[in-house]
């Protein structure tokens, strides 16, 4: 039998893919082609244009402000539609797309069908509006116009969505550009205080219960850690792995900013008793439901507790905190005020304190998919995380405050095994969320988090885990050995020196 063209996994630690879900899409882009059509577009137009080729150079500067940005949209849109896959190793079967959805919007379908495949972007709205279905056993044959119910939402999204590259084309449509243009570029201007609490509170304020159909009895928003190949670990011990290798002890002086529900610190006052525990987050509901769990699990509130407020307003003076964990918070701080975070961070720290540092980032050498998908993320899921950067970018960021980079560990596909799980609690709970909250609530998160899976797996997005401490002469460097988790001196077989 042929081998795949492409390396395949087999192990129930994760959502392994098909060989067609390994397929590579399009990445073509050149800032020099398209500095050159930004600059070159309005010289052409100034020479052939009857009346403006008498002007001089400042004509030109105002036809490059006037034609920049729809110059820029065009090369970006014609590049996206017919750039070439980074390889073709993985062949696409292609099949028609109702193979795949079914289209049951007129106009929709009239535009998409057989070999014409949907934009992704038109994809995903029309499905979260009830106009498309996932095709599958389940799926109920109604007109465009009926109401939706729990019983009408189709097949398994995470099956079809690893075929994507056969039924739709990732492709920048008028829609995310004026998205681009009206809300993400505004958010990494201004991100002000009042932004980030509107868009926190109107997130995390939906309902504990919304959550916790997905996130599980932990009620942990970030991902967990797979700590072997060789069986389906439950949620929680995933969980539970992470929180082990912060490597608190009883005299940490804890703070966790963006501590979500609140279970870092209660498992920090329960298995440690660390001498403070202070968790940060601007939702009321967070604040409430962590402190509960807090005192249900045998903590000290004048010692452990969680403030609702702004992370600009955190209490403590210089060097107050002995551990200080961020996880996947920094994206919402956004691009303009990272480098005011982490200097905040630097003097609430101990000179001999760590700072753990996980924050999500799209690749450098990106696809036009990586980037479709983040911009579905930043409008649906993660409103005002504009700060999901490459970690090369990330790295200059922390070293620029003053920190030295102590370890590094890139969790993309421990968190593609994390929200598998999370996809398995939300379609095990899909009769209470679409009782609760309504279907399209439904299926956004069902969307989301199906795709989310091969994102983080695949690389189109991933985790990165930073290990950090003040680079000071007099830091204890050497205390750092025993956890330092990149290093792992267990060979597979019996090792004779070379002598």
């Amino acid at each position: 039998m042929a081998s795949p063209p492409v390396t395949t996994t087999d192990t129930p630690a994760i959502k392994n893919a098909p060989v067609v879900g390994l397929a590579e899409g399009n990445g073509s882009f050149s800032n020099v082609h398209l500095a050159a059509l930004v600059l070159g577009v309005p010289w052409l137009v100034k020479r052939m244009l009857p009346i403006v080729n008498r002007g001089g150079f400042k004509t030109y500067l105002f036809l490059v402000l006037l034609l920049g940005v729809p110059v820029t949209f065009a090369y970006w849109t014609l590049m996206s539609m017919y750039g070439p896959r980074k390889n073709t190793k993985v062949a696409l079967p292609g099949k028609d797309i109702e193979e795949y959805i079914t289209i049951k919007d007129a106009e929709l379908r009239d535009k998409f069908h057989g070999k014409e495949k949907i934009p992704m972007q038109v994809f995903h709205d029309a499905y979260f509006d009830g106009k498309i279905e996932f095709n599958g056993e389940h799926i109920e044959r109604r007109p465009a116009n009926a109401p939706l119910t729990p019983s009408s939402v189709a097949g398994d999204v995470l099956d079809i969505l690893e075929q994507r590259h056969d039924w739709a084309k990732m492709v920048f449509t008028p829609e995310l550009f004026k998205f681009v243009l009206c809300n993400l570029i505004p958010d990494v201007v201004f991100h002000k205080r009042s932004q980030d609490e509107e868009q926190i509170r109107d997130n995390y304020d939906r309902g504990d219960d919304f959550y916790e159909w997905f996130l599980g009895p932990r009620m942990i928003y970030t991902s967990g850690i797979v700590s072997t190949l060789d069986e389906e670990e439950s949620l929680e011990q995933l969980q539970d792995n992470k929180l082990t290798v912060l490597g608190l002890t009883p005299s940490d002086r804890v703070l966790d900013i963006g501590c979500g529900w609140g279970t870092l610190a209660a498992f920090a006052a329960k298995n440690y008793d660390c001498a403070s525990v202070t968790g940060v987050t601007l939702s009321r509901n967070q604040a409430k439901f962590g402190n509960d769990r807090i005192q249900k699990n045998g903590g000290d509130p004048e010692r452990h507790k969680i403030l609702c407020l702004d992370y600009r307003d955190i209490p403590g003076e210089e060097g107050t905190y002995t551990k200080i964990v961020s996880l996947e918070m920094a994206e919402h701080v956004g691009i303009r005020r990272y480098q005011t975070f982490l200097k905040q961070i630097y003097n609430l720290l101990a000179d001999d304190g760590v700072f753990f540092l996980q924050v999500a980032g799209l690749r450098p050498h990106w696809q036009y998919e990586d980037l479709i998908w983040g911009l579905f993320m930043n409008k649906y899921i993660f409103p005002g995380a504009d700060a999901s950067c490459s970690l090369g970018w990330v790295v200059s960021q922390v070293e620029s405050a003053g920190f030295e980079v102590k370890n590094i560990d890139v969790l993309g596909v421990h968190y593609s095994a994390t929200i598998w799980r999370w996809y398995k609690n939300w379609l095990a709970n899909k009769d209470k969320v679409v009782a609760a909250y309504g279907e399209r609530w439904y299926r956004i998160w069902v969307f989301f988090l199906a795709y989310s899976v091969i994102i983080a797996r695949n690389g189109g997005s991933s985790l990165f885990q930073l290990t950090l401490h003040k680079n000071l002469n007099a830091y204890p460097r050497i205390h750092g050995l025993r956890n330092h988790n990149s290093i792992r001196v267990n060979p597979s077989r019996v090792i004779s020196p070379a002598e």
